[in-house]
């Protein structure tokens, strides 16, 4: 990594959550050479589907630390 990265890192590191998250979006989205339409489409009506499933109470999930305990099982 060039130092100028190693320098903005150090820098970025300093900014509160959300200035990290605006960066971060910003910096995602820059990787996009185009944005596909449908797909966009389709993940706003999973996304919908999937609150009104969470707000109706019908959402099936899991605890959240199973699921740490799972992902660290699986990648440590």
């Amino acid at each position: 990594m060039s130092k100028t990265a190693e320098k903005l890192k150090l820098e970025l590191s300093q900014l509160s959550a959300k200035e990290r998250a605006e960066i971060a979006y910003f910096l995602i989205h820059s990787l996009d050479e185009g944005i596909d339409d449908n797909l966009e489409t389709a993940w706003d009506k999973e996304l919908t589907q999937r609150l009104q499933d969470i707000n109706r109470k019908t959402a099936i999930g899991e605890p959240l630390s199973q699921v740490f305990s799972e992902l660290r099982e699986k990648y440590s």
